[in-house]
């Protein structure tokens, strides 16, 4: 099994951490471990396995998030996991949406510690590659910290060692999945008691991080932090993560750099037949807070969903950026 070194991690994020996204990531950072959208066990196994589960080599390390409650799915998900070469295989508990409610998945399982104990169990069963869990602080009116710590307890009696907390407790009843990420208070402080009362655990904080300097904040008490809307709106935020949360000193690529990487990836992608809408939409961040980047990302959202839109569109928006580099941000 190989290790990974979570100091620093980008969150599964629905219809955003797909392969095109987690390839832009990959390129700004080289040692950032990148989640997948959640994929939930019924697509898997009656789905397009390859629509769910294709990656490129370089996205390593690269970890599969899984979505279900039933151990013997997730153990045949996990074993599909391993088998396509993903680095790791992750529970979600801890989405709140009413889909997955109704399916018993994501945050309401935290309701069930034992059940998900079982179905990590049968997990870790199936494959050799590491099987980790996200999750909340908690969940309705389960009692914060202790509901938390027995529902950790619980499934680290498998051998389960990785946990991803957000710092957030889930209300399933009266807030939208929107509202969840952002209305109930988050609460660092349980996840640092967390790692206090299980330090051979490896706690890994999520929620509300939006700069570097703040997840170095919570460095070394925790074990690792995982950014997730930050790291989409203002990609080019990783660029720093190699050298301050790895000690890898490899020069920073330029914006522009970055760009012409992807330009060419998004070139080899449309000439297998995928279309530049679904990837153009990712990059549109790149340029946050320079000169020109509104312009990017206006000529972009005009045109790359054209038919036939091709990779001069995205060249056509970077030539817009810094084309006056005195005048204001946007």
């Amino acid at each position: 099994m190989n290790q990974i070194n979570r100091r620093f991690t980008v969150a599964p994020m629905m219809e955003w951490s797909d392969r095109h996204c987690r390839y832009l990531w990959r390129l700004i950072s080289r040692h950032a471990v990148l989640y997948t959208e959640m994929v939930t066990t019924g697509a898997l196994i009656h789905g397009d396995q390859e629509r769910f589960l294709n990656y490129h080599e370089a996205e390593h390390p690269v970890a599969l998030q899984l979505g279900g409650s039933d151990p013997v799915d997730l153990a045949r998900c996990s074993q599909l996991a391993q088998q396509w070469g993903y680095d790791e295989v992750n529970l979600n508990c801890g989405c709140p949406s009413d889909r997955v409610q109704n399916g018993m998945i994501g945050a309401i399982l935290m309701t069930e510690p034992q059940r998900v104990a079982d179905c990590i169990k049968a997990m870790q069963d199936a494959v050799d590659i590491e099987v980790t869990v996200k999750h909340r602080i908690g969940v309705d009116d389960m009692e914060d910290y202790s509901g938390m710590a027995n529902f950790v307890e619980t499934i680290a009696n498998t051998g389960c060692k990785t946990f991803v907390v957000h710092a957030r407790k889930a209300w399933l009843k009266g807030l939208s999945p929107k509202e969840n990420r952002e209305v109930p208070p988050l609460k660092y402080d349980m996840v640092h008691q967390l790692k206090r009362e299980f330090p051979e655990l490896d706690i890994v904080l999520n929620g509300g991080l939006k700069t570097l300097d703040q997840c170095l904040e919570h460095l070394p008490a925790l074990d690792g932090v995982m950014v997730g809307r930050e790291a989409y709106s203002n990609p080019y935020l990783l660029a720093e993560v190699d050298g301050r949360f790895y000690n890898d000193e490899h020069p920073i690529a330029s914006r522009e750099e970055i760009a012409a990487q992807y330009i060419q990836y998004c070139d080899e992608q449309i000439q297998q037949g995928q279309l530049l809408k679904y990837m153009s939409k990712h990059v549109l961040g790149l340029f946050q807070g320079l000169p020109g980047a509104r312009r990017f990302r206006r000529h972009i959202s005009e045109n790359a969903h054209k038919a036939g839109a091709g990779i001069s569109v995205l060249e056509d928006a970077v030539a817009l950026v810094g084309c006056n580099r005195t005048a204001k941000a946007d």
